[in-house]
């Protein structure tokens, strides 16, 4: 399509039309009118220059009718293009938003709660707070968003899913710059990450420590990683032990290294001896999981930055690359099995 065809088409359609051919809806009461907000359950888009222009008040996105569509439908600038097109002629009924009622609310299902977010993507607000502030590498968010284990949730948090044993949504772990918590109604069962058969479960307090242990470990073949959600709940207990009956089963205590983590590590201990299943203890280098990842990521940009700053006088000699070695348990970690715990 020429330059010019996609400026008219620029000016024939709104962002309103494309806002509204997607579900959203008016916000009257919080709008103006140089910048009208448009809302879809927990997402919200401001319209900007009569119609022109828009920008997400909870992310950095913003642009005009061509990048609203690609930012909604996760589609290329010439599908984009196609798909405002087919909107030329198209008048906006300016649909006006209502707050839903809390009785209304309460009828809501988890499972409906659930697919009415989206799943996090490179760029969305979800996506930056888990891979910016925790550290968390895009092969293991991609891993979670592809077994559906994460939804982005409002103002720049991440809902990660608790399920039962058959896949049904009982709950999810809200954590966010602004506040952490869990879903209304919910209840904690088990976050998981990893093949639903993994004979490794590695057990830790939180979705994000999770994530954090599979990204130390390379998500480890044959683990599953695990998070009660910092709780312990009878779901919890029975979902874990059903776990831990499993043939040649192994529970891994990775909680954190503190007296909670501790009193969860021998909480484990005694369901894997009862259910007859190995155990061990894995303790993290920091206070959890994540502030591990993150020292490890600092500690290698000071590798990094230390290696760029020292100048190469010759040409290094090649040898043979040496091979990455697995995470291990620490030296000093507790193991046992439906026979005892021993120690190293």
């Amino acid at each position: 399509m020429k330059r010019e065809d996609i400026e008219i088409l620029r000016q024939e359609v709104s962002c309103s039309a494309v806002l509204e051919t997607a579900g959203f809806a008016i916000d009257l009461k919080e709008s103006t009118k140089r910048a009208v907000k448009y809302r879809r359950t927990g997402e919200i888009v401001i319209v900007t220059h009569e119609g022109r222009g828009w920008f997400d008040p909870l992310g950095d996105d913003k642009g005009d009718v061509f990048s609203l569509v690609v930012y909604l439908d996760h589609v290329g600038f010439p599908e984009g293009i196609q798909r405002v097109a087919a909107l030329v002629g198209f008048e906006p009924s300016a649909t006006v938003w209502r707050q839903p009622s809390r009785e209304l609310s309460r009828d809501i299902s988890l499972t409906e709660r659930w697919l009415q977010r989206r799943r996090p993507w490179p760029g969305s607000a979800g996506w930056k707070y888990l891979s910016g502030e925790r550290n968390l590498p895009a092969i293991v968010l991609r891993a979670a968003v592809s077994q559906d284990s994460l939804r982005e949730g409002p103002r720049g948090s991440m809902w990660a899913a608790h399920r039962d044993l058959s896949g049904q949504i009982l709950g999810w772990e809200a954590r966010g710059p602004e506040w952490r918590g869990f879903a209304t109604g919910g209840t904690k069962t088990l976050f998981s990450l990893g093949p639903p058969n993994g004979q490794r479960m590695c057990v830790t307090e939180a979705a994000i420590d999770a994530m954090s242990l599979a990204a130390i470990e390379g998500m480890r073949e044959g683990t599953l990683y695990l998070s009660t959600g910092g709780g312990w709940s009878p779901a919890t207990e029975s979902a874990l032990r059903i776990l831990g009956e499993r043939s040649a089963a192994m529970l891994v205590a990775a909680t954190d290294a503190n007296s909670q983590g501790e009193a969860f590590a021998q909480r484990l201990r005694a369901l894997a001896e009862d259910a007859g299943c190995g155990w061990q203890r894995l303790r993290p280098p920091a206070e959890d999981w994540n502030e591990a990842l993150k020292q490890k990521e600092e500690e290698r940009r000071s590798r990094t930055k230390g290696v760029a700053d020292v100048p190469h006088p010759q040409r290094p000699r090649q040898g043979r690359l040496r091979p990455a070695l697995p995470a291990l348990d620490p030296a000093a970690c507790d193991a046992g099995g439906a026979g005892g715990v021993t120690k190293d």
